[in-house]
Protein backbone atom coordinates (compact mmCIF):
# COMPACT_ATOMS: atom_id res chain seq x y z
CA UNK A 1 0.00 0.00 0.00
CA UNK A 2 1.13 3.58 -0.79
CA UNK A 3 -0.17 7.03 0.80
CA UNK A 4 -0.73 9.92 -0.51
CA UNK A 5 -1.59 13.12 1.88
CA UNK A 6 -2.39 15.94 -1.69
CA UNK A 7 -2.51 19.44 -0.14
CA UNK A 8 -3.48 22.39 -1.82
CA UNK A 9 -1.19 26.28 -0.98
CA UNK A 10 -2.54 27.95 2.16
CA UNK A 11 -4.45 31.62 0.89
CA UNK A 12 -1.79 33.89 -1.09
CA UNK A 13 -1.45 37.14 -0.85
CA UNK A 14 -3.00 39.60 -3.68
CA UNK A 15 -2.33 42.65 -2.49
CA UNK A 16 1.18 42.86 -3.63
CA UNK A 17 1.57 43.45 -7.48
CA UNK A 18 4.24 40.50 -7.69
CA UNK A 19 4.61 37.62 -10.48
CA UNK A 20 2.39 34.79 -9.62
CA UNK A 21 4.98 32.73 -9.04
CA UNK A 22 6.75 34.71 -6.39
CA UNK A 23 3.20 35.85 -4.37
CA UNK A 24 3.34 34.80 -0.66
CA UNK A 25 0.53 33.26 1.32
CA UNK A 26 -1.52 35.89 3.50
CA UNK A 27 -2.14 35.99 7.27
CA UNK A 28 -4.39 33.59 6.93
CA UNK A 29 -2.35 30.80 4.74
CA UNK A 30 0.40 31.82 7.60
CA UNK A 31 -2.15 30.70 10.09
CA UNK A 32 -3.87 27.35 8.03
CA UNK A 33 -0.83 25.70 7.03
CA UNK A 34 0.47 25.13 11.03
CA UNK A 35 -3.43 23.71 11.47
CA UNK A 36 -3.09 21.54 8.24
CA UNK A 37 0.59 20.27 9.76
CA UNK A 38 -0.86 19.48 13.38
CA UNK A 39 -3.72 17.94 12.32
CA UNK A 40 -1.27 15.63 9.99
CA UNK A 41 0.30 14.92 13.04
CA UNK A 42 -2.79 14.36 15.42
CA UNK A 43 -3.84 11.46 13.01
CA UNK A 44 -0.50 9.98 12.46
CA UNK A 45 -0.59 11.05 8.62
CA UNK A 46 2.93 11.41 8.37
CA UNK A 47 4.97 11.84 5.30
CA UNK A 48 8.13 10.03 3.99
CA UNK A 49 8.68 12.95 1.13
CA UNK A 50 7.31 15.52 -0.05
CA UNK A 51 6.88 17.29 -3.41
CA UNK A 52 6.10 20.47 -4.03
CA UNK A 53 5.83 23.23 -6.64
CA UNK A 54 8.59 25.41 -6.28
CA UNK A 55 6.59 28.75 -6.06
CA UNK A 56 6.44 30.85 -3.04
CA UNK A 57 3.41 29.99 -1.27
CA UNK A 58 3.82 26.33 -2.05
CA UNK A 59 6.89 26.52 -0.26
CA UNK A 60 5.84 28.52 2.55
CA UNK A 61 2.67 25.88 2.56
CA UNK A 62 5.17 23.02 2.90
CA UNK A 63 7.18 25.17 5.55
CA UNK A 64 4.02 25.56 7.42
CA UNK A 65 3.18 22.34 7.73
CA UNK A 66 6.57 21.74 10.17
CA UNK A 67 6.68 18.19 8.51
CA UNK A 68 10.11 16.70 9.02
CA UNK A 69 10.47 14.99 5.77
CA UNK A 70 12.76 15.57 2.53
CA UNK A 71 11.06 18.01 0.25
CA UNK A 72 11.83 18.22 -3.17
CA UNK A 73 10.38 21.42 -5.22
CA UNK A 74 9.35 20.86 -8.40
CA UNK A 75 8.65 23.49 -11.83
CA UNK A 76 6.65 20.75 -13.24
CA UNK A 77 4.31 21.09 -10.66
CA UNK A 78 3.67 24.99 -10.93
CA UNK A 79 0.16 25.03 -12.29
CA UNK A 80 0.73 21.40 -13.37
CA UNK A 81 -2.46 19.46 -14.61
CA UNK A 82 -3.33 16.41 -13.88
CA UNK A 83 -1.88 13.97 -15.76
CA UNK A 84 1.56 16.17 -14.85
CA UNK A 85 0.85 15.20 -11.47
CA UNK A 86 0.44 11.98 -11.75
CA UNK A 87 3.65 12.04 -13.76
CA UNK A 88 5.72 13.49 -10.91
CA UNK A 89 3.53 11.01 -8.41
CA UNK A 90 4.75 7.96 -10.39
CA UNK A 91 8.35 9.00 -9.31
CA UNK A 92 8.03 9.18 -5.88
CA UNK A 93 9.67 6.74 -3.48
CA UNK A 94 8.49 7.21 -0.20
CA UNK A 95 5.95 4.95 1.39
CA UNK A 96 3.68 8.05 2.47
CA UNK A 97 4.30 11.07 -0.09
CA UNK A 98 2.85 14.64 0.93
CA UNK A 99 2.02 16.81 -2.50
CA UNK A 100 1.72 20.48 -2.58
CA UNK A 101 -0.03 22.05 -5.47
CA UNK A 102 -2.47 24.65 -6.97
CA UNK A 103 -5.87 24.41 -8.41
CA UNK A 104 -7.43 23.90 -10.59
CA UNK A 105 -4.84 21.28 -10.90
CA UNK A 106 -4.82 19.63 -7.64
CA UNK A 107 -8.33 19.38 -7.71
CA UNK A 108 -8.59 17.68 -10.55
CA UNK A 109 -6.40 15.23 -9.88
CA UNK A 110 -7.63 14.58 -6.46
CA UNK A 111 -10.83 13.95 -8.20
CA UNK A 112 -9.39 11.61 -10.71
CA UNK A 113 -7.22 9.27 -8.46
CA UNK A 114 -10.67 8.23 -6.27
CA UNK A 115 -12.47 5.65 -6.89
CA UNK A 116 -14.82 7.55 -5.07
CA UNK A 117 -15.17 10.56 -3.72
CA UNK A 118 -15.47 11.58 -0.17
CA UNK A 119 -19.39 13.30 1.16
CA UNK A 120 -17.42 16.19 2.17
CA UNK A 121 -18.91 19.38 0.88
CA UNK A 122 -15.50 21.43 0.05
CA UNK A 123 -14.01 18.45 -1.92
CA UNK A 124 -15.09 19.18 -5.61
CA UNK A 125 -14.00 22.85 -5.16
CA UNK A 126 -10.86 22.04 -2.83
CA UNK A 127 -10.42 25.48 -1.12
CA UNK A 128 -6.61 26.59 0.22
CA UNK A 129 -5.06 24.27 2.05
CA UNK A 130 -7.29 21.37 1.57
CA UNK A 131 -5.81 17.99 2.32
CA UNK A 132 -6.95 14.47 1.33
CA UNK A 133 -5.51 11.40 2.32
CA UNK A 134 -5.84 8.43 -0.13
CA UNK A 135 -4.32 5.04 0.09
CA UNK A 136 -3.34 3.66 -3.29
CA UNK A 137 -3.48 -0.77 -3.05
CA UNK A 138 -0.07 -0.73 -4.91
CA UNK A 139 3.59 -1.81 -4.25
CA UNK A 140 5.80 1.18 -6.17
CA UNK A 141 4.01 4.37 -7.25
CA UNK A 142 5.11 3.78 -10.71
CA UNK A 143 1.85 1.61 -10.62
CA UNK A 144 -0.31 4.17 -9.81
CA UNK A 145 -3.41 5.26 -11.81
CA UNK A 146 -6.39 7.00 -11.94
CA UNK A 147 -9.49 6.13 -10.13
CA UNK A 148 -7.92 3.47 -8.04
CA UNK A 149 -7.58 5.17 -4.69
CA UNK A 150 -9.25 5.27 -1.82
CA UNK A 151 -10.10 7.97 0.21
CA UNK A 152 -9.04 8.01 3.90
CA UNK A 153 -9.67 11.46 5.27
CA UNK A 154 -10.49 15.42 3.86
CA UNK A 155 -9.60 18.30 5.73
CA UNK A 156 -9.82 21.95 5.35
CA UNK A 157 -8.68 24.72 7.83
CA UNK A 158 -12.25 26.04 8.22
CA UNK A 159 -13.08 22.27 9.76
CA UNK A 160 -9.75 22.66 12.15
CA UNK A 161 -10.47 26.71 13.63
Amino acid sequence: MRRLILIRHAKSDWSQALDDHARPLNKRGLRSAPLIGEWLRAQGYLPDEVLCSDAVRTRQTSSGLGIEAPVTFARMLYHAEAEDIMEVLRAAEGRTVALIGHNPGIGEFAQRILAEAPEHPRFRDYPTAATLVADFDIDVWDDAGFGEARAVDFVTPRDLE
